[in-house]
């Protein structure tokens, strides 16, 4: 059988772990090809260009310093020279430049090329809600499956253990997929739910947001731990009106994809960080961002505001109280105090 060739789109903080674990076993595992291309937005590092950096250092100084990634990882500048000939393309940017970066390779990709997207974000699409591998999936015509899980990306480069979710509704895809992914410290589980794993990892970063509220005006655990439970109720009942797929298994928000991914960005990871300096501090969400992300992108906001723009369209903002406040605080200027005050009153206390 012909060897698969492995592309990461994508080189940040999330990318460049991922590419510590695709690589090795790219490297160890004869089902793939051992050079795996990723593309990585070129910028000056300290006078120096990042791909010849990691070419030549085989680190990524900039968004994953102090870990070394494995050297058949090749950084590739130019985005349609990155992903030629690739079999397999794992997408892993933030969810803004989604469209521009397949509009670049619309046309330079293998018809039968399978895509695995890593991106927790959703769009919203002219008819509500649009999961980011429909985007993918319509603009470039592939077969697409997601991975999400409690993974924060400096412990998986770290080789501590955590547990993944891959959304693969092919039964012949999913075991090769995990064999790409799979480590002995980064457990893989294969499900058949893709839109439920990706909704998961998209709306959690919301919640994130909230529990970083609560940190920021000295809440304490049981506070946090009623976000963490309040805002599950909403992902699984947001699931349960949106994925396309009828039936919703509870068994999928079990999994690593759901409450364990909701528990780990609750107390780690950089929504809860922004919306607990935001609470501290008063400043925007936007300088907030420049001033503590070293350039990585925030995804909780820009979520909650696209679901609310869904919410407000299908007259469902009152269902769903704490999506709404963590909107309603970032973008139009309610105070942050009032976030509390939406969970005493919600639904699930009437």
């Amino acid at each position: 059988m012909a060897t698969r060739k492995v592309c990461i789109i994508g080189s940040g903080n999330w990318g460049s772990a991922i590419a510590k674990i695709v690589g090795s076993n790219a490297a160890n595992v004869p089902t793939f090809e051992k050079t795996v291309n990723m593309w990585v937005f070129e910028e000056m590092v300290n006078g120096r260009k990042l791909t010849e950096i990691i070419n030549t250092e085989h680190e990524n100084v900039k968004y994953l310093p102090g870990h070394k990634l494995p050297p058949n990882v090749v950084a590739v500048p130019d985005l349609v020279d990155a992903v030629k000939e690739a079999d397999i393309l794992i997408f892993v940017i933030p969810h803004q430049f989604i469209g521009k970066v397949c509009d670049t390779i619309k046309g330079h990709i293998k018809a039968d090329a399978v895509g695995m997207s890593l991106i927790k974000g959703v769009d919203e699409g002219p008819d509500g809600l649009k999961l980011i591998s429909d985007v993918i999936r319509e603009k470039l015509g592939i077969i697409m499956t997601v991975l999400m899980g409690a993974n924060l990306a400096n412990e998986v480069a770290e080789e501590k253990f955590c547990e993944t979710t891959i959304g693969c509704k092919s039964k012949e895809l999913g075991p090769v997929l995990k064999e790409l992914m799979q480590t002995a410290n980064f457990r893989v589980t294969v499900v058949e739910e893709a839109d439920v794993v990706e909704i998961c990892g998209a709306l959690k970063n919301i919640v994130a947001v909230g529990a970083g509220f609560c940190d920021g005006l000295g809440y304490g655990d049981n506070t946090k731990a009623a976000v963490i439970r309040l805002g599950l109720m909403e992902m699984i009942a947001f699931a349960r009106i949106f994925c396309t797929a009828g039936s919703v298994s509870p068994t999928t928000f079990l999994e690593s994809c759901g409450v364990a991914d909701l528990i780990t960005t609750c107390y780690g990871g950089r929504n809860r960080k922004i919306g607990e300096a935001f609470a501290k501090t008063g400043k925007s969400i936007e300088q907030l961002e420049k001033e503590l992300l070293n350039g990585q992108k925030l995804q909780g906001p820009a979520t909650a505001s696209e679901v609310n723009h869904i919410l407000k369209y299908k007259s469902l903002t009152d269902k769903f109280p704490l999506f709404t406040a963590v909107h309603q605080i970032c973008f139009e200027a309610h105070p942050v105090q009032e976030f509390i005050s939406c969970l005493q009153n919600h639904p699930e206390h009437m």
